[in-house]
């Protein structure tokens, strides 16, 4: 495995960057960084890596590209799978059928309900606030007393995708002036037990930074088309 080259690219507010770093991290594998700018001029190396989607994030191994990030996960569990390294999906097919399903949800539910707090307005916004706590209630009903998603001893596929999203919340709580700690407890102690752990607290973006960023975004909407 030393021998292997890692690289990863990416832009560092991406949910879907985050949980490929985290997965690596916790696997304790060592990668390559590349910073993308997805909204600027994208670089050879991803569009000859992705030239379907010309999309971040991108695990390169060995000089072969994988594309999709919750793909990048699972190959990343099936390539360092061994006693040493936690897995992230179970080897049971029923228990890792669950495991997909939750994390699938997770990308389709949260990420849109989340995106429409900052982007909507008035009732829409409303709308979008609803769901996006109501998705989570459900998700803290699926953790239960567990302690992760993955057990009580490890974190799975579906703790690294909702943990990706964390940095998020912060950015849609403030513009959508909410509290997530009002509504999910329990799941906001799941946050707190994750981010305890190192792999993850030093995977995330900050997120400060990425309400900065938003914030700068909505200004200049504001501004061009009185949004």
């Amino acid at each position: 495995m030393s021998e292997e080259k890692v690289v990863v690219l990416n832009f560092w507010p991406s949910m879907f960057g985050a949980r490929v770093i985290m997965a690596l991290e916790e696997k304790e594998i060592k990668f390559e960084y590349k910073e993308e700018d997805v909204f600027g001029d994208k670089t050879d190396l991803l569009l000859q890596s992705n030239p379907v989607h010309k999309k971040i994030p991108v695990l390169i191994h060995n000089g072969k590209p994988v594309c999709e990030s919750n793909i990048i996960v699972e190959y990343i569990d099936e390539v360092w799978n061994n006693e040493k390294t936690l897995s992230l999906l179970p080897s049971d097919p029923y228990e890792k059928a669950k495991c997909r399903f939750w994390a699938d949800l997770i990308d389709k539910k949260v990420f849109d309900a989340g995106r429409r707090t900052w982007t909507k307005k008035g009732k829409e916004q409303e709308e979008a606030k609803r769901e996006f706590i109501e998705t989570l209630k459900v998700l803290e009903t699926e953790l239960g007393e567990k302690v992760f998603f993955g057990g009580n001893e490890t974190v799975s596929l579906v703790d690294l995708v909702l943990i990706s999203y964390y940095p998020w919340f912060h950015t849609w709580e403030t513009i959508g002036g909410f509290s997530l700690e009002d509504h999910i407890p329990k799941l906001m102690d799941w946050v707190r037990r994750c981010l305890a752990r190192p792999a993850i607290s030093k995977s995330l973006p900050d997120r400060l930074k990425i309400l900065g960023r938003v914030s700068q975004i909505i200004k200049v909407h504001e501004f061009f088309y009185g949004y």
